[in-house]
């Protein structure tokens, strides 16, 4: 027999799982620039499918699949919604968790939120000018910072050349 408790935590089980596995977890942030505030359709004419899930619907990449990680060229990695730079090659690492790892994004490219979908609180990142969720900042990174700005990679686009 189910009681409700039981349900109480299906439900909350249910939640919490749906966003551990990157299921689409809500809509990214207003953009910055007015621009860039495309409808659902625009969006999703403009990005792949896995694009628009993370990007726009704040799903998250499998660990471990982006192409970004094994690239070690000097660059600029940019929004893939909106090719605005939001990291350079310089600041980029091999954080050993499967995604594109930074110890800092450039100067006024990203914004900030709070995020609770999973129970706990965590620092979301957004590009400034088109919203678009490119991943989260955690406090294990390396010196100067100690911050690791782990993105997903399909929410990236690399252009190869000198970094800033």
């Amino acid at each position: 027999m189910i009681d409700r408790r039981m349900l109480l935590f299906s439900g909350a089980a249910a939640v919490v799982g749906t966003a551990w596995l990157g299921f689409p977890a809500g809509a990214a942030a207003p953009a910055g620039d007015p621009k860039w505030r495309l409808t659902t359709a625009q969006w999703k004419k403009r990005l792949s499918a896995d694009q628009f899930a993370v990007l726009r619907e704040e799903a998250t990449e499998t660990p471990g699949t982006s192409p970004l990680l094994k690239e070690h060229r000097a660059g600029i990695f940019a929004c893939a919604g909106c090719d605005l730079p939001v990291f350079s090659s310089k600041a980029k690492y091999d954080s050993g968790t499967g995604w594109p790892s930074f110890w800092v994004a450039l100067p006024g490219a990203t914004a900030t939120s709070r995020d609770t979908k999973l129970g706990f609180e965590r620092v979301e990142e957004h590009c400034k000018r088109c919203g678009g969720h490119l991943g989260h900042i955690f406090d294990d990174g390396p010196k100067p910072t100690g911050k690791r700005h782990c993105m997903n990679g399909v929410a990236l686009k690399f252009v190869p050349g000198k970094a800033a």
